[in-house]
């Protein structure tokens, strides 16, 4: 139900990859509320997605942008800046990956500079988005920044690699920038710790499936879908949320306070 909370903001989307994707649902959220957006992604990415259907249906340019390139995000900021008409107002960084769990190398036997890849991708990358917006003075004062994050930052999810390792820089980064962003503009900064979802990006994580049902039956409230991560993205995107910075936040049906559910010893 669209209640206009986005109504005159501007933002970016990245990570839209397709239908399963919670970046995709970030956008479709984002303009029934009211919001103008540029959707981004790498190259790469957008051959295998589908992109350019969610930017035909919600009437979206697309600036396609390698995150790990200081270079492909400035044009990035420059070109939404023109494209929307002036600063903007939330930046979602939805990006992620891992080569090493994609070739299925064991943890105790990773390929480092395969890692250091990872980091890049996966965290570095939010640093380098975020440096830009502010050398460039590119967002509005009280805007938004969020970036996706999983509970393996905290605790250990073997298969999840070094992936968690990933996810710990990248809240340490939200909390960093979050200070110099919030003492200069206002600007908050968050990361959103969200439930196992059935994304594709997801389910090519070795034992996934089992995971997930894992998760499930852990959380009081079921894993929390993409659909209601993408709801909880709009009211952060949102003035609702203006005093909230510096956050990492769970969206997981409250899988990270439980200890043991009963449930999971039934059957």
């Amino acid at each position: 139900m669209a209640n206009n909370l986005l109504a005159g903001k501007r933002g970016i989307i990245s990570g839209a990859l397709d239908e399963q994707s919670i970046a995709w649902k970030v956008a479709e959220r984002c303009v029934e509320e009211g919001a103008q957006i540029v959707l981004t992604n790498a190259p790469v990415a957008m051959r295998f997605g589908k992109i350019n259907e969610l930017a035909e249906k919600l009437n979206a340019e697309i600036i396609p942008a390698d995150a790990t390139s200081m270079e492909d995000l400035e044009n990035l900021v420059t070109k939404s800046q023109e494209h929307l008409g002036g600063k903007l107002d939330f930046v979602l960084h939805s990006i992620g990956m891992s080569v090493n769990v994609r070739k299925g190398r064991e943890y105790t036997d990773l390929k480092h500079d395969w890692m250091m890849k990872t980091f890049d991708v996966s965290a570095i990358s939010f640093h380098k988005m975020m440096q830009v917006l502010w050398q460039k003075d590119a967002m509005n004062d009280w805007g938004s920044v969020l970036a996706l994050t999983y509970i393996a930052a905290q605790r250990t999810f073997p298969d999840y690699s070094e992936m968690a390792e990933s996810k710990a820089l990248l809240e340490s980064f939200a909390r960093s920038f979050g200070y110099h962003f919030g003492t200069r503009n206002k600007v908050r900064v968050n990361t959103i710790s969200q439930s196992p979802t059935m994304t594709t990006a997801g389910q090519g994580v070795k034992g996934f499936g089992e995971f997930f049902n894992y998760a499930d039956k852990m959380s009081p409230l079921g894993n929390a879908p993409a659909e209601s991560c993408a709801d909880y993205c709009i009211q952060l995107f949102s003035d609702l949320s203006r005093y909230v910075t510096m956050q990492n936040l769970f969206h997981d049906g409250g899988f990270s306070n439980m200890g043991m559910n009963p449930a999971l010893l039934e059957g």
